[in-house]
C-alpha cells in the first residue's frame, strides 16, 4: 500500500511537467484524453483519402521496456536525483513469482500507478519520429497506428518505422502481428471500420460484440444461483459500461439483436425461478396470459418457453379474443 502511495504522489507530481512534452496524437493515459478520441482522429485521417494502414504492434511492450533507456528519458525530463532513485528503485524491485522473488533488469511493472506515465514518456520518442516524418498516426499507449495514402507508402513506412523503434528504443517489433492493411480489415480498440455511401464510420468490432455477448451470456445462465434483483443490476453494469464505451459508433442493429436474445434468456430465468406449475400458472396470468393459454404453458420446460409472437397463431384459433402480455 505505501509502495502504490508513493508510486502515485511521483505520478501526480510529473504529469503536469512531462503533459506539454507529449504529441497532440497520443491518447492512452492522459488527462483529458480517452480511446475515443483516437478512434475519432483515425476516422479524419480515412475520410481525407489516407486509407492505407500501418498497424505497428510492440511484443510484450510493457515487459520489454530497457530501463537504461527509459532512466535516459526521465533524468533528460526531470533532472532530480532523488525522484530519479525512487524511479529507478521502482523499476527494479522485481516481481513474486508462484511464490518466487524474480529481478526485473527490463520493463515496468504492468498494474503500477506509474507504468503508464513510463511508457507515455518511452513511446513519446516514437511520436516525435512520427511527427518529424510528416505521417498521419494515432496512438493509445502502446497501439499505434499510422496512415498513408498508398500501398507503396505503408509498406515503406512500416520497414523503416520498425527498423527504427528496435535501433533507436531498444523496443521489440512482434512482425507477425505488424501489418498494412485497409480500414474494413482494421481493429483498433475496439471498434471496426466500414463505409457508407459517403464517408467511413466506426462501430464495434465483430470481436467485441462476440465478447459483449459471452459475458450476458454468463449472467443469464440459469445454473447461477442468484436474486433476479442482483442479477439484473449486473447486467445493468456490463450493459451501460458497453454502450457507453461503443456509443460512438454505429451499433443499433447489433444492439436490436442481442436485446431480444437477452429477454429470451431473461424469460427462461425466470420460468425457471417459478418452478412449479402453480407458481408458473400464477405468474402467467399475472401477466395477462388467458387462462387456458397459462394452463397449456406451465408444463412447457426451460428450452421451450416460447416469446408472446410464437402465440399468435394458437390465440387465432382459440377464438378467446384475450391479449397476452409478455414477461
Amino acid at each position: 500500500m505505501v509502495d502504490r502511495i508513493i508510486e502515485q504522489a511521483i505520478a501526480q507530481r510529473l504529469t503536469p511537467i512531462v503533459e506539454p512534452l507529449f504529441s497532440d496524437y497520443s491518447y492512452g493515459f492522459r488527462p483529458k484524453r480517452k480511446a475515443q478520441q483516437a478512434v475519432i482522429k483515425l476516422l479524419e485521417y480515412l475520410n481525407d483519402g489516407y486509407t492505407y494502414i500501418v498497424d505497428i504492434d510492440l511484443e510484450k511492450f510493457f515487459d520489454n521496456v530497457p530501463q537504461d533507456k527509459l532512466m535516459y528519458l526521465v533524468h533528460g525530463i526531470i533532472d532530480d536525483g532523488d525522484t530519479e532513485s525512487l524511479i529507478h528503485k521502482y523499476l527494479k524491485a522485481g516481481v513474486m513469482v508462484q511464490g518466487r522473488y524474480e529481478a526485473t533488469e527490463k520493463g515496468t511493472p504492468q498494474g503500477g500507478n506509474l507504468s503508464p506515465l513510463l511508457s507515455n514518456i518511452m513511446l513519446n520518442e516514437l511520436d516525435k519520429e512520427l511527427e518529424a516524418r510528416g505521417l498521419h498516426f494515432v496512438r493509445y499507449a502502446d497501439d499505434c497506428i499510422i496512415a498513408v495514402g498508398s500501398s507503396a507508402a505503408a509498406n515503406r513506412v512500416m520497414h523503416t518505422i520498425t527498423k527504427w523503434i528496435e535501433k533507436k528504443l531498444g523496443l521489440k517489433v512482434n512482425m507477425t502481428k505488424t501489418k498494412v492493411t485497409r480500414p474494413s480489415n482494421l481493429k483498433y480498440l475496439g471498434f471496426g471500420f466500414w463505409k457508407d455511401r459517403e464517408e467511413w464510420k466506426a462501430r464495434p468490432h465483430q470481436d467485441s460484440v462476440e465478447r459483449f455477448k459471452r459475458k450476458l451470456k454468463n449472467l443469464t445462465n440459469r445454473s447461477w444461483s442468484t436474486s433476479m434483483d442482483d442479477r439484473i443490476e449486473k447486467l445493468n453494469q456490463v450493459i451501460r459500461g458497453w454502450i457507453n464505451y461503443y456509443r460512438m459508433g454505429n451499433m443499433k442493429t447489433v444492439l436490436i439483436r442481442i436485446d431480444e436474445h437477452l429477454r429470451t434468456r431473461m424469460r427462461i430465468v425466470i420460468w425457471k425461478q417459478w418452478k412449479k406449475s402453480e407458481k408458473r400458472f400464477w405468474g402467467l396470468r399475472k401477466l395477462g396470459a388467458p387462462e387456458w393459454m397459462a394452463k397449456q404453458s406451465v408444463g412447457f420446460g426451460d428450452q421451450r418457453l416460447q416469446r408472446p409472437q410464437d402465440y399468435a397463431s394458437s390465440a387465432k384459433k382459440s377464438s378467446q379474443g384475450e391479449d397476452f402480455s409478455a414477461v
